[in-house]
């Protein structure tokens, strides 16, 4: 836990119009004052992030939600209830004072509110504990969020050690969730009811339980009114080297096939499937744990640790296709998303 000095001149850089990368218990974030628009510009220039892609504003649990949105559903009231502080953001509709810099100029607004300590001693610090803080992961855009203090350092090495945008780093253990929080959107329910615009740790099922309805996917409700979200395009959360998802089944016979070709492997699978000797021919192999929210705790660290092996490319074993692991799949499908095409490639070229 950073101490209250630290705290302090952490929520001082933030009302100064700096930034600070602080822990989550989803991921690390990289905060700004969120009512102010030249310090959330900061954190799109820092991540190199579309201007129109929305941030999420953070709160603290005293902080008074109708100061930032134009009304609180019961719909919302609810998944408060249940879920906060966690990791559940929820869009709703922007109040008019509120400037549209967090919200890429949409009328709308992510907001949550987290359970780390941290951030909460933060936000508590921050505008009397009344402030927003907006806060993307703090990692380059489209790249694998961070999930320890030290991850946003390598992230943000020469801007830390230059005295650039990025003024502070908060520590923290690492996070506890791993990846992004869930996002439900609650701005259309007269018109398509609850929208799950991202999946995570919350899964559909327990907001469904909590509701009396399941929500819908965006797929189902997308149409001009859908509000863009965090963390929704096609192409995200990918390392450097190319991402390859493979099933159960054709595991062996593709680590094998890439081992005929001599292509540098690092594999991330879950099942205590015998790899035979190939594992001594991998480059880097990670074994995650055949549970939910366990392999999401590990998730990004572990792409990124694969990362640095210098492979070819990273082999994932395919996930289960049920509602617990839907946050994770989401994850590594969009990881994924610019590597169609490399497996093929990479078995045609021979060395």
């Amino acid at each position: 836990m950073p101490s209250p000095s630290q705290i302090t001149q952490a929520a001082e850089i933030l009302a100064a119009g700096g930034l600070v990368a602080f822990p989550t218990e989803t991921v690390y974030g990289l905060g700004a004052d969120a009512e102010n628009p030249s310090a959330v510009a900061a954190i799109y220039a820092a991540k190199g992030r579309p201007a129109n892609h929305p941030v999420i504003v953070h709160l603290s649990p005293e902080a008074d939600l109708s100061y930032w949105v134009k009304e609180i559903p019961e719909e919302a009231k609810k998944l408060i209830a249940a879920f906060w502080p966690g990791p559940l953001t929820l869009i709703l509709k922007r109040a008019d004072h509120i400037p549209d810099a967090v919200s890429g100029g949409q009328d709308s607004i992510g907001v949550r509110c987290p359970s780390h300590p941290v951030a909460q001693a933060l936000l508590r610090a921050f505008k009397n504990g009344q402030g927003g803080i907006a806060a993307p992961s703090a990692n380059k855009f489209g790249r694998v969020s961070p999930t320890t203090a030290q991850h946003v350092r390598d992230e943000f090495a020469t801007e830390l050690q230059t005295g650039g945008l990025v003024k502070a780093v908060l520590e923290g253990e690492q996070s506890e969730v791993g990846i992004e929080s869930t996002i439900l959107d609650l701005t259309r329910l007269g018109t398509h009811g609850p929208v799950l615009l991202r999946p995570g740790h919350i899964c559909i099922d327990q907001l469904a339980a909590v509701l009396g309805a399941m929500p819908v996917s965006p797929d189902v409700a997308s149409d001009v009114s859908t509000p863009r979200a965090s963390g929704t395009l096609e192409a995200h959360y990918a390392p450097h080297t190319p991402v390859v998802i493979v099933t159960s089944e054709q595991l062996i016979s593709t680590l094998q096939q890439l081992h005929n070709v001599n292509k540098k492997v690092a594999l991330l699978h879950y099942s205590t499937q015998n790899q035979g000797n190939l594992c001594t021919e991998l480059s880097a192999e990670i074994n995650l744990p055949n549970h939910p929210a366990k392999y999401a705790h590990e998730l990004y660290a572990s792409l990124r640790q694969l990362d640095a092996a210098s492979a070819d490319v990273i082999v994932v074993q395919a996930l289960p296709d049920t509602t617990e692991w839907h946050g994770v799949r989401d994850r590594l499908r969009r990881a994924a998303h610019d590597s169609l095409g490399v497996l093929a490639n990479l078995l045609a070229k021979q060395s």
